[in-house]
């Protein structure tokens, strides 16, 4: 059960969630920052009330946290920036070069010397020198950096969703709707590159970028902002987020020269019937809808979503995020001809049972180690690129279920490379506890505790069996128990 010496043991890390806690941190000019501070979202449970300044302030305790990281055995960090933070004021008055296809969409986004510059003097350059700090204790330490672009996050003058939702996605700042937001998307990432590819040894454009249209447009009780069930709306953002991915890949290639990957979150899809040929075909689709209609769109130059085939080969690795598996059956009614089956995946009772008798975590996401496994290798097999295991993790309070789950995705993993798998590394959800999004700080994913009030640092008992497995890079027989 070993792994090779250059694999990669770490953790993953995003701005809104993790970077806020103590005063003058704050990050106002955020989509997320307005969703989650809206009284009527806080007074209907669309969000928890719970807000991201009383967060666990990774921003000032980051060299604490990296001392952590490093006393666990970590060998990289994935970090995000925060557009927002960068740029909160907005930089449509700062003009780009824009190439567009027959069918008018955009291929090419140029930014000029002057353009550049103009950007650099835009730049909030408290953020730039806050990143900086981050970026270089971590480095100077002789470890590895990926940063990605976007998790989620769009600055307010970009998107307003409390606007949106009062006066419609034509009449405000509606995010991935814009028409322009691929170029300033693009003009960003210049920036980024620009000031911080000294410190990237990988780069990352988006973080699960399905989950904003899916979770914004389709379940709308999930939480995500801006709430409006619409087809039209989620295909449409769903669209521009490939077109922003695929022109600020070349951009970071061609800029930096560094490895530019995508990170995308993974599902194992089953039929709730095998034996039923309707619902393996239904199992069928809903993996390519839910895993590859995105990267197929970016890599295979093949969409059902797009009109044509404009894109190729647009990433060098593929970052996996993995938590649960989804089980599905056929359904007539349905548009897409299947629904997820309840009492599976991440269709269970916070901390209950599933219907196949699995514990369930604080989320109600059903423990299945063998879906890493057979998502590693499925996905190898499509693309043929390197893989990171860029998210892995449970929300577990207690630390129940977190070490069984932590030992088990290790040996599914440790599985798929024995396969022939190109997994360079893993990357734990999370160092420490966070802001999770819509929940707030109910869900606790760290392996190191947060006390939000005092800021203060416990390692769970979890934390020790993830510093075993990442210091020796193999997983110890002691270690493994008749399951």
């Amino acid at each position: 059960m070993k792994l090779p010496r250059e694999f990669l043991f770490g953790f993953s890390e995003a701005g809104f969630q993790f970077e806020m806690g103590f005063p003058g941190q704050e990050d106002p000019y955020t989509d997320w920052w307005l969703w989650v501070h809206d009284p009527d979202n806080i007074a209907s449970g669309i969000v928890s009330g719970h807000l991201p300044e009383n967060g666990p302030g990774y921003l000032a305790l980051y060299k604490q946290d990296h001392d952590l990281a490093e006393k666990l055995g970590a060998d990289a960090l994935r970090l995000g920036l925060e557009w927002s933070r960068l740029f909160p004021q907005s930089t449509r008055h700062i003009p780009a070069s824009v190439e567009r296809d027959e069918h008018g969409v955009v291929v090419h986004v140029e930014v000029s010397g002057s353009s550049l510059r103009q950007l650099l003097e835009a730049v909030n350059k408290k953020a730039v020198d806050d990143y900086k700090k981050v970026f270089s204790d971590w480095k100077s330490r002789g470890k590895k950096l990926i940063v990605n672009l976007n998790h989620f996050t769009l600055p307010a003058w970009i998107h307003n969703p409390i606007e949106v939702r009062k006066r419609g996605a034509d009449r405000a700042p509606a995010g991935w709707l814009e028409d322009d937001i691929v170029v300033e998307f693009a003009k960003y990432a210049y920036v980024a590159a620009y000031i911080f590819n000294e410190y990237a040894d990988m780069w990352s454009t988006m973080n699960e970028p399905s989950v904003v249209p899916v979770s914004g447009y389709l379940f709308t009780k999930s939480g995500f902002p801006p709430g409006i069930p619409s087809t039209e709306y989620m295909v449409k953002a769903l669209r521009n987020e490939i077109v922003a991915h695929a022109v600020v890949y070349d951009i970071l290639k061609e800029t930096t020269g560094k490895p530019v990957g995508v990170i995308y979150n993974f599902m194992w899809v089953e039929p709730l019937n095998e034996e039923n040929e309707e619902d393996r075909k239904a199992a069928s689709n809903a993996a390519y809808s839910y895993n590859y209609m995105f990267l197929d769109s970016v890599l295979t130059g093949t969409s059902l979503i797009f009109p044509f085939s404009g894109f190729k080969n647009k990433a060098d690795w593929i970052g996996v995020n993995y938590y649960t598996r989804m089980v599905v059956t056929a359904d007539r009614s349905s548009p897409t001809g299947w629904k997820p089956v309840t009492g599976y995946g991440p269709l269970c009772a916070p901390g209950g049972v599933s219907r196949a008798g699995r514990p369930c975590s604080d989320f109600g996401w059903e423990v299945y180690q063998e879906g890493l496994e057979k998502v590693l290798v499925d996905v190898y097999k499509r693309y043929r690129l390197p893989l990171v295991v860029t998210e892995n993790g449970i929300a577990d309070t207690a630390d129940r279920y977190r070490p069984m789950y932590l030992l088990t995705h290790l040996l599914s993993l440790v599985k798929a490379v024995q396969q022939g798998v190109d997994v360079e590394g893993y990357l734990h959800w999370a160092l420490i506890d966070n802001y999770e999004w819509a929940m707030g700080y109910d869900m606790k994913f760290g392996l190191v505790k947060v006390d939000f009030e005092t800021k203060k640092r416990y390692l769970r008992p979890s934390a020790l069996l993830y510093r075993e497995v990442a210091k020796t890079k193999e997983i110890p027989e002691e270690l493994l128990y008749a399951q």
